[in-house]
C-alpha cells in the first residue's frame, strides 16, 4: 500500500542502487524523471499519456519495477501563496487512488515554477517548440526530483 511520507524519510528507506521516480502530474500526461542509484542526479525519463486511471497506474507500476524504484516524489502544485487549490487536491486524490495499486511510499514536493524552469532550460538549449512540447512533462518531473534530491543531500 502506497503511503505518504515526508521527504526526510526517503533517506532511511533507500538501499544502494535503488532509484526514485519524480512525477509531474498533468491533466493529459504524467511526466516521469528517474534518479541515479546514489540519489544524486535526476534525469527526464518518460511521459505517460493519461487515459484511464487503472491503465496509467499499471504503466507507472511496471516502469517503477523495471527501474528498481523504491519511492515516488510527486510534485504538489501549490498556489504561489502556498495554499492548495483544485490542482493540488487532484494530485492528492491521484496519490490516494494509487494506494493498493502501487506498493511504494510517496513524498509530496512543492513544484511551484518547475514547469517554468524546465521550459526556460529547454529554450536556452534552443529546442524547437515541438520538441519542448514533447519533453516538457518529463523535464518538469526532473526539476521536481532534483529539488528533492538536493534536499536529501543536505540532510
Amino acid at each position: 500500500m502506497s503511503n505518504i511520507i515526508d521527504i526526510e524519510s526517503l533517506k532511511s528507506l533507500h538501499r544502494p542502487g535503488q532509484r526514485l521516480f519524480g512525477v509531474d502530474l498533468g491533466t493529459k500526461t504524467v511526466g516521469l524523471a528517474l534518479s541515479d542509484g546514489l540519489l544524486g542526479v535526476a534525469t527526464p525519463y518518460y511521459t505517460i499519456r493519461r487515459t484511464k486511471f487503472t491503465k496509467d497506474a499499471t504503466e507507472l507500476a511496471a516502469l517503477a519495477e523495471k527501474e528498481g524504484v523504491f519511492a515516488l516524489v510527486v510534485g504538489l502544485p501549490l498556489n504561489m501563496d502556498g495554499s492548495e487549490g483544485p490542482r493540488a487536491q487532484a494530485t492528492r486524490a491521484f496519490v490516494r487512488n494509487l494506494q493498493g495499486r502501487l506498493n511504494l511510499p510517496v513524498a509530496l514536493w512543492d513544484e511551484r515554477l518547475s514547469t517554468v524552469a524546465a521550459e526556460r532550460a529547454m529554450i536556452e538549449a534552443d529546442l524547437s517548440r515541438a520538441k519542448r512540447a514533447e519533453r516538457i512533462d518529463a523535464a518538469a518531473a526532473a526539476f521536481i526530483l532534483q529539488g528533492a534530491l538536493d534536499r536529501l543531500a543536505r540532510l
